[in-house]
């Protein structure tokens, strides 16, 4: 699968670009810190960013092994391919979701006593960390407290939420946020390139905007236009269906209530998920707000007056704040709609 088979193994090829500027600054000062929490929605590339990580710092060819002033991972020694296979005995990663419990935070821990066999850091990768337990947290906690000076914990959730406070203060954060379309497309390129594919840019913008704003997802789309030999720009938006239609912030410019409540409806019906819908609007939102008032420039003018974009923003804000009373999950947004175009109309 192309997720997989392109899946970053360094930090240049990491396509969240913000989150590659910070591991590349955290490596060139080789003052790495004893625990990091990455925090990001699926598809993200949390999962690859700590391997890159860890690889990086035990690799047997670059800075941290004195011998080279580059601090990307080789690839190519002992070291990173058995990182890249998950056989280093240096390298561990758990899966909180099945391994939450006290006693598997405590042999992680009694493990992490130990000095690294093979490279110089033992790197403890623990994926979906909001599933561990108090206790197996308040048994972490002492850890990260006095860590040993070659062991680095690397948290990674998709919801901060749910990790306390307690064990966040004593990590640095790293947000992954969403994927911004620019980054998607290079990605895109990436894998097309390598699969020797030409599609059009039109085509590729499609799929970076109704990719949820996921790599991994993005990745998913492309390859199953391939397989299904719908690599025109007419032929993916007849196959995508509702994923294709215009942007609902597009149809609510154009003063069209019916259009937009048939967005919304047929969204849902066909199993879109009301909630990213809503964050994904709130973020474009966001950059629109920052356009207006010329703190970015790289972003596309949707048309919305200052005035219109305080609205909608707070319309969808509340509407997010209701979908989890509401008993119809599309009921918010419909009502944010509804009054959004009233407003407007006064």
């Amino acid at each position: 699968m192309y997720y997989l088979t392109y899946r970053p193994r360094t930090i240049a090829e990491l396509d969240n670009s913000q989150v590659r500027e910070k591991i590349a600054a955290i490596l060139k000062k080789k003052q790495i810190p004893h625990a990091l929490l990455f925090v990001g929605t699926k598809g993200m590339g949390k999962t690859s960013t700590a391997r890159i990580l860890a690889k990086s710092l035990n690799c047997l060819e670059n800075a941290f092994s004195n011998k080279s002033d580059s601090t990307e991972p080789c690839n190519t020694c002992h070291n990173c391919l058995t990182i890249d296979t998950g056989s280093s005995p240096d390298v561990v990663e758990q899966d909180a979701a099945s391994n939450r419990g006290i006693d598997e935070i405590r042999r992680l821990i009694r493990e992490s006593a130990f000095s690294p066999m093979t490279g110089n850091y033992r790197v403890y990768i623990i994926d979906e960390a909001h599933m561990i337990t108090t206790d197996a947290f308040n048994a972490l906690l002492k850890t990260l407290e006095e860590p040993p000076k070659t062991v680095i914990f690397i948290l990674a959730t998709t919801n901060e939420e749910k990790i306390p406070q307690t064990i966040i203060s004593r990590c640095l954060k790293i947000d992954f946020g969403i994927a911004k379309e620019s980054d998607i497309l290079s990605m895109l390129d990436r894998i097309l390139k390598n699969e020797k594919l030409k599609v059009d840019d039109d085509l590729k913008k499609l799929i970076a905007t109704y990719s949820e704003n996921s790599f991994r997802d993005a990745a998913k789309l492309l390859e199953e236009l391939v397989m299904q030999d719908q690599m025109t720009l007419e032929k993916a938006k007849a196959y995508l269906g509702i994923r294709a239609k215009e942007n609902l912030l597009e149809i609510l410019h154009k003063s069209d209530l019916k259009e937009s409540l048939e967005w919304i409806e047929e969204f849902s019906s066909n199993g879109g998920n009301i909630k990213r819908a809503i964050e994904d609007m709130l973020h474009k939102l966001k950059r629109q707000l920052l356009l207006k008032n010329q703190v970015i420039s790289d972003e596309k003018d949707l048309g919305y007056s200052m005035k219109e974009l305080m609205k909608l923003m707070k319309l969808l804000h509340e509407a997010y704040s209701n979908l989890k009373v509401s008993p119809i999950e599309s009921l918010p947004l419909e009502i944010a709609v509804v009054e959004f175009y009233n407003l407007r109309n006064r």
